[in-house]
């Protein structure tokens, strides 16, 4: 008799265990490790779901008192054995139930009937494509025009992304078809998002229906690319190189690149060092490189390094906002061979493509953190773009870090680890100085272009001059200019991390908390609390150091800003990029297409827009509000406005013309401010590390984050209460707690929130505290309506 150890699909601490099951002997060939099955449980024998851990020939209680697996499930999604292990690290690490980490890993359960669509190519015999692109502008038929013109560059597409590439409806279409242009296909058994765009999730698996040649490429002049967008292209730009159709799409040389070619000497030193480090310590390797340095021409020829060995490989981006770009430049290459994963796919698209991806049938995926879950069977190599971002850090339990996560990984499965960041974190900065982490550097910009200029405006001096408005007299001189030479630019709002803190206007002046070195939050009863200790004291009403009365906090948000502009430039054309404008699965890419296609000349945004995106008509980049961030409750505020403020600045002069920026702020002598300006990352990191050491943060220290959240304020604050108390009772004299206090967001969809923090220089030690704290809150009844969360270094 085979017997198999299963996890419950139940996410309970008392389940949280495997339970022995008897494998059917018409099963015996089919349960395996990490399969998905149903399982008579508890005394009614109700069939619930679990997940086969491991199987044994060993019973672990009587035999004739074992129970026997039902059946497994139909269409469900199996989880690696490699995975398994991923995911008990995960539990073991960052506290949860196994089942929660197993949901983790596991991508969807329930399989979507497929659905057909339609596709459309140009016809072999329809003629020239440059003559009828002739013929087109003679008579001004501007969207049929943009109709072949896609199709060139695509080959066949599906019909809802042409339309929206082309920016028509489906009668221009059926006109081009009538005049025997265009022809239709419907192939049949394909899901109809197989084919979309990008911002959709999901790539072409081949640009020709099924059985039909792509002879329509050789003979009409269209570079048609077996399931990629633009394969006639060279190599996918850069960061920073400058796309001259003003697309975000490679500037096409009508041949497929060689590999290594137009690679900088910066660049190939870059790629034979990691190389090298592979063959010997083969360490995580951290790529250093100034923005527009050109990282991205180093993953590729690291990815044809490993595929061509018959491996797989993983890239993470931070933000969903991002696909568009990054798929265009690695399908240009990879073709077909490249997919994608996100959040905002739906389930049975998830699962299609899950199995594609344990199939084999594709080498490269590009997605956010769950991303790193893809089930390969060869995986090669890990890429982490922009690893700094704190979108890599998961905001539900369990709370894993994707940086973390991916160095357990690839030692799981014997793959290669590569991040890269123009602002690396300072944790990996200083796994490198401890010799964990291999250093590599990219110190020019790509293709001879130069960094943007910098300049800092001193907004306390506006306010002297009599300036009271949110864009300073330099910006709006430079914003002039760029509107009237048809040039781009971007207005940066810096409102990550805002939760209220209080500053001075005229001199800069901050409200902090004497304790803990972080800035302290003005809540709606009137007190300022500081958000890691709980110290508060009564809000202030003139400055302490200068007397002012302009005490408060920044009030301004996107729709002010764009308010401002168009009431100073109102021939301006104005795109807004914020949470309120791309709730839409796709309003991502329709926003930044239209930029990218000249359809505006400012663009205002969060941090959303200064994350890797490439347009080279952006001159000018205004960053209205440097403070914000600047003083977040949060003792990573230094380090992420640094980041920002880098990346912001380098969204400008990544083609062919100049750039500059311009930094708006109330503490022009900053250091984050001051290094961001002079690109100057050595000397940031030198200094927050410093600070950090002083108060034992991280990463000179350890820090766990017990989160509690409860609908009911008093009973979360005994209950937070009740841990601290427990935690000095058995935690080590090196270790030290602050709080319980209030969360940044104290409350959220009516459930209070609140947390208690221990900070160590032994993460064994906290591990430790955790695990007894799991314990203790399991067996006392009084924390049954208590959420509990735990987070490292948060």
């Amino acid at each position: 008799m085979i017997y198999a150890d299963i996890v419950v699909d139940i996410t309970h601490e008392k389940l949280d265990h495997t339970f022995q099951y008897a494998v059917p002997e018409h099963l015996a060939d089919q349960v395996r490790p990490g399969c998905r099955v149903r399982i008579p449980f508890g005394s009614g024998n109700r069939l619930i779901e679990g997940y086969v851990i491991s199987l044994g020939d060993t019973a672990k209680i009587e035999p004739n008192r074992i129970k026997h697996i039902d059946s497994i499930v139909e269409n469900g999604v199996s989880v690696e054995s490699r995975l398994i292990k991923l995911a008990a690290w995960i539990r073991s690490e960052y506290g949860s139930t196994m089942i929660q980490a197993l949901k983790t890993v596991v991508p969807v359960k329930n399989k979507k009937k497929p659905k057909q669509t339609a596709y459309w190519r140009i016809r072999p015999n329809a003629g020239d494509p440059a003559e009828l692109l002739k013929e087109f502008a003679r008579r001004n038929q501007k969207a049929r025009a943009r109709v072949l013109e896609a199709l060139c560059r695509t080959g066949t597409a599906e019909e809802t992304f042409l339309k929206k590439e082309a920016n028509v409806s489906g009668a221009v279409l059926k006109t081009l078809a009538g005049q025997g242009i265009l022809e239709r296909t419907e192939p049949a058994g394909e899901r109809a998002s197989e084919r979309t765009e990008p911002a959709g999730g999901n790539i072409p698996e081949r640009t020709e229906p099924a059985g039909e040649e792509a002879s329509h490429g050789a003979e009409s002049g269209c570079s048609g690319a077996a399931g990629s967008f633009p394969r006639e292209t060279g190599s996918p730009q850069p960061d920073g190189a400058g796309q001259p159709d003003g697309t975000g799409q490679p500037e096409s040389n009508g041949q497929p690149e060689s590999p290594g070619q137009h690679l900088t000497e910066n660049q190939r030193a870059v790629i034979e060092g990691i190389l090298s480090e592979w063959k010997s310590d083969d360490r995580p390797c951290l790529i250093r490189g100034v923005t527009g340095s050109g990282k991205t021409h180093v993953y590729i020829e690291l990815l044809r390094h490993v595929i061509s060995g018959g491996k797989q490989a993983i890239v993470l981006i931070p933000e969903i906002s991002l696909t568009w770009q990054t798929v265009r430049r690695f399908t240009a290459v990879f073709g077909s061979r490249v997919t994608v994963l996100h959040s905002r796919m739906t389930t049975g698209d998830r699962q299609d493509h899950y199995e594609r991806i344990r199939k084999g049938e594709c080498s490269v995926v590009i997605g956010p953190r769950s991303a790193l879950f893809a089930p390969f069977p060869a995986l090669g190599l890990i890429i982490i773009d922009e690893e700094h971002e704190n979108s890599y850090r998961s905001e539900i339990t369990p709370r894993y870090h994707a940086r973390e996560t991916a160095v357990q990984r690839s030692r799981l499965e014997g793959a290669h680890l590569v991040m890269g960041s123009a602002t690396p974190s300072v944790d990996s900065c200083y796994r490198c100085e401890k010799g964990e982490y291999a250093l590599f550097t990219l110190e020019q910009r790509f293709g001879d272009a130069a960094l943007p200029g910098a300049e800092i405006v001193d907004m306390r001096q506006e306010l002297r001059n009599g300036n009271r408005s949110i864009l300073s007299m330099t910006l709006q001189e430079k914003l002039l200019e760029r509107l009237e030479r048809g040039e781009q630019t971007m207005l940066f709002l810096n409102r990550r991390g805002y939760a209220g803190f209080v500053s001075c206007r005229s001199c800069g002046y901050v409200a902090r908390c004497p304790h803990c070195d972080v800035a302290m939050t003005l809540h709606r009863n009137g007190k300022m609390v500081c958000h890691y200790c709980g110290y508060s004291v009564p809000a202030i009403k003139a400055c302490p150091s200068c007397g002012s009365p302009y005490v408060g906090g920044f009030q301004a948000g996107t729709q002010q800003v764009e308010a401002v502009v168009k009431k100073i430039f109102p021939e301006a054309r104005i795109l807004r990029m914020d949470a309120d404008t791309t709730k839409g699965r796709e309003d991502h890419q329709k926003i930044l297409s239209a930029f990218a296609s000249g359809e505006a000349d400012v663009l205002i945004g969060t941090q959303m827009i200064v994350k890797g995106h490439d347009f080279p008509k952006v001159t000018l980049v205004g960053i209205i509000s440097a403070d914000l961030s600047l003083f977040s409750s949060d003792f990573r505020a230094c380090e992420r406005t640094y980041q920002l403020l880098v990346q912001a600045i380098g969204r400008a002069g990544r083609g062919k013309l100049p750039g500059e920026a311009v930094i708006q702020t109330y503490h022009p002598d900053h250091y984050a401010i001051r290094c961001a300006v002079e690109q100057d990352y050595p000397a940031f990191y030198r200094e927050e590390l410093a600070g950090r050491q002083i108060m034992n943060y991280p990463p000179s220290g350890e820090l766990l984050v017990v989160h509690g959240a409860c609908g009911d304020e008093e009973r979360l604050a005994e209950a937070m209460s009740y841990i601290q108390r427990y935690l000095l009772r058995i935690k080590k004299a090196s270790a030290e707690l602050l709080g319980p206090a209030p969360e940044s967001v104290s409350r959220i969809q009516d459930l209070y929130r609140m947390a208690v923090y221990v900070k160590s220089s032994d993460r064994q030690e906290l591990n430790t505290l955790r695990r007894s704290l799991e314990k203790y809150i399991e067996i006392n009844s009084g924390f049954h309506d208590i959420f509990i969360q735990y987070e490292y270094n948060a």
